[in-house]
């Protein structure tokens, strides 16, 4: 990768890479930060800054717990988040360089319409030279409560990994650079193993890859599964990977040099924006299982999914919902629009496209899912 042909990047802060040890604000460092981003801005990048650490500068200024309960750490968030945001236009503004505040929830992406003007939104002031400094609404957001309320419902984002990856997605951006306290992804974890080894680089995301990440999360080194998921987002938009440690002194300024830091991961086969979204920004509202058949003809023969090959359906959803399509073992093969609602789908499955009309009384659509609307996870 030569990042110098980099035009458009996407940086994301970590919470423990913008506090120090006592959980305190790490001024030094968030101004490295700026000021290294500063340059490169002026020397024309467009940049978008994905950044967490809000919750916990409430906490520290409360002096609170915030995982004691949701509605404690929305409360840190409100607090934290003024002091956090204050920090970014204080820093960029000694450089003349103007920033923007946007807070985010799953339902501004879930909904179509939302999503699309939150493109508009952004590249409107990436036109205008400011760089949006992008947070997740942890005051409003709900996504916690639905996931712990109904274990089929998916969101789009729960954290800031997956929000930057989103975000990177959107805007078609060359680079996300995830900065955490980690080093990038090892192949067991680090500190259980002196042996682990530091994967430099990930030409494609395996389900071997994916396991190194399900080891050193297990082993204590939480984080490394959910940039992962954010990984997949953005090599499948035609974008870049840099997960790097932040507390490396000039981090940025040895990256932009062309430094090998942290593992780098490289685009795969590029989806439509469309299918972009169905697949990784909006929602999840119910389930379908498939036969083989059905699978087959999604996966090798870019078919539509029609109701004979459909052996159940899990959740309730509406006509023009996201639902994930999963094959015989429960493995998520697919997301699509539902043409017909859950109880519609229920009534249907097994039956033959001509038999439609005979069993609701309407047919809308011979297939279920439509292969122009079916997204391959």
């Amino acid at each position: 990768m030569n990042i110098k042909n980099c035009k458009r990047v996407v940086f994301k802060f970590g919470t423990n890479v913008l506090r120090n040890e006592d959980k305190d604000i790490s001024l030094s460092r968030i101004y490295s930060f700026i000021e290294d981003i500063s340059k490169l801005h002026k020397a024309g990048l467009e940049v978008i800054i994905v950044t967490s650490g809000a919750v916990g500068l409430g906490a520290k200024k409360l002096n609170v717990d915030s995982s004691e309960s949701l509605s404690l750490k929305q409360a840190c968030a409100a607090i934290g988040q003024s002091q956090l945001m204050c920090i970014y236009e204080d820093g960029f503004g000694k450089y003349s360089i103007n920033t923007a505040q946007i807070l985010l929830t799953e339902d501004d992406f879930n909904n179509r319409v939302k999503y699309l003007s939150l493109n508009n939104v952004l590249n409107t002031l990436l036109d205008l030279k400011v760089i949006p400094i992008i947070n997740q609404n942890d005051t409003v957001s709900t996504s916690e409560l639905e996931e712990a309320g109904n274990p089929l419902y998916g969101v789009s984002f729960s954290d800031n990994d997956k929000l930057s990856a989103l975000v990177a997605s959107k805007l078609d951006a060359d680079l996300l650079i995830i900065l955490s306290d980690i080093n990038g992804l090892y192949d067991d974890n680090p500190k259980e193993n002196p042996n682990a080894k530091l994967i430099s680089e990930v030409k494609e995301l395996t389900s071997e890859i994916e396991n190194y990440a399900k080891t050193a999360s297990n082993g204590g080194r939480g984080g490394m599964i959910t940039k992962l998921q954010a990984a997949k987002v953005v090599t499948h938009s035609g974008g870049f990977v840099i997960i790097a440690n932040g507390k490396e002194p000039q981090v940025l300024r040895r990256i932009f040099k062309g430094e090998k830091l942290g593992t780098t991961f490289y685009p795969v086969e590029q989806l439509s924006q469309k299918r972009r979204w169905i697949a990784y920004a909006t929602n999840i509202t119910g389930q379908i299982v498939i036969n083989l058949g059905a699978k087959n003809a999604i996966l090798n023969e870019n078919k539509s999914l029609l109701a004979i090959g459909i052996l159940s359906v899990k959740g309730k959803f509406s006509r023009g919902d996201v639902i994930s399509v999963l094959d015989e073992n429960n493995c998520e093969v697919a997301r699509g629009i539902a043409n017909y609602s859950s109880e519609d789908c229920s009534k249907i499955l097994g039956s033959h496209s001509d038999n439609i009309y005979e069993i609701l009384g309407y047919k809308n659509y011979d297939a279920v899912i439509t292969k122009d609307n079916i997204a391959l996870i």
